[in-house]
């Protein structure tokens, strides 16, 4: 990779010899600007305004224009000589924990590379201090005509500098918060929590740039004279808030079902809405009068024996029924067989007499 800066970095009485490389590179796709009506390209003419005329770039200079409208020039030779430390230095001020960066400071992204092999020994003595201490270097460097504030850090091999905002430079959130008071419900914490989980973590190098994909088929289909591919638009996410608990109940079903089948998903768990306490009076006067399973048994085993009971003593009512029923038709057979022998005999005897 190219160098766009070549230096040193101080490290109290070390001097590290270094190149800068950018760590970064832009994949926006860039438009020119042309006229409608025939196709031209529309280019800008840098133009002197005293006398018209077009000025190359070897014939621009630097200004710095006061608050009365004067220019007062300034050259390359007049900042060269100012009394800078940084202007070819990375000087190491401190050593912080990377947590104490605001990430707002955050700038652009370069990779400092060993300046050659006697640069090999102290790059690699500062290199693993960073990794033993779980620090981040903060330094000041001059880059493009003005000093910066950098972050050093170790990133695999490498050691890595992020340009960062002065403090002054990031502005005070004024009027941005809601000016509303607004309550937040624990159930409502509980399914944002829910839909966290639900997302889970992602790998930052399976994410792409769908817009530039888009835009690059749509040229390509252009130049080749073919009806640009048609997508499906995007799922509309705009809208009032209506229900707050549904549109997160939504989101989070809504989340389980896009997730690829076999992509590992966080388990869930779903915390029951909060009772009142009447409603919980309630249930735990229910929970009381409910019979215990002990007591469940009990009555279950006390209730067959009952029924066994009842229904031997109504066999036993049914067969005495019948055994007296039997015992009654007896005797009443055996009455009137005598009663028969009876008669007969006196028929016998009224014979003999005649």
């Amino acid at each position: 990779m190219r160098s766009i800066w070549n230096g040193a970095i101080s490290f109290g009485l070390v001097s590290i010899p270094i190149k800068l490389v950018n760590a970064t590179e832009n994949h926006s796709i860039s438009f020119r600007q042309i006229h409608k009506a025939d196709g031209g390209r529309i280019r800008y003419r840098k133009v002197c305004e005293l006398d018209g005329e077009e000025v190359s770039t070897p014939e621009i200079g630097k200004a710095y224009e006061d608050a009365g409208g004067s220019m007062i020039p300034i050259t390359d030779d007049d900042l060269a000589a100012l009394p800078l430390p940084t202007a070819k230095t990375i000087e190491i001020v401190a050593f912080v924990p990377a947590d104490s960066i605001d990430p707002l400071q955050m700038d652009a992204a370069y990779y400092l590379s060993a300046g050659g092999v006697p640069a090999a020994k102290p790059y690699t003595l500062l290199r693993e201090a960073l990794k033993r201490s779980k620090k981040v270097a903060v330094a000041k460097f001059a880059l493009r005509g003005r000093e910066r504030l950098g972050m050093l850090r170790v990133v695999g091999d490498v050691i890595a500098m992020h340009g960062l905002l002065w403090p002054d430079e990031i502005r005070v959130p004024e009027g941005v918060a809601p000016e509303t008071d607004v309550t937040v419900r624990e159930a409502e914490l509980d399914l944002a929590d829910a839909l966290m989980d639900t997302l889970g973590s992602v790998d930052l190098d399976s994410l792409h740039d769908d817009y530039r994909e888009a835009v690059e088929e749509m040229i390509a289909a252009k130049a080749d004279g073919v009806p640009t591919p048609e997508r499906e638009p995007a799922a509309g996410g705009g809208g009032k808030v209506l229900d707050l608990m549904a549109a997160l109940e939504n989101s989070v079903r809504a989340a389980k079902e896009g997730r690829a089948e076999g992509d590992e998903v966080a388990e869930v768990t779903q915390l029951p809405a909060k009772k009142t306490a009447k409603r919980a009076g309630a249930k735990k006067a229910a929970a009381s009068a409910e019979p215990k399973p002990a007591a469940k048994k009990a009555a279950a085993a006390k209730k067959t024996t009952a029924r066994k009971t009842a229904s031997k003593s109504a066999s036993s009512k049914t067969a005495g029924k019948t055994a007296a029923k039997s015992t009654s038709k007896t005797a009443a057979t055996a009455s009137k067989t005598a009663a028969t022998a009876s008669k007969t005999a006196s028929g016998g005897r009224k014979r003999a007499s005649a």
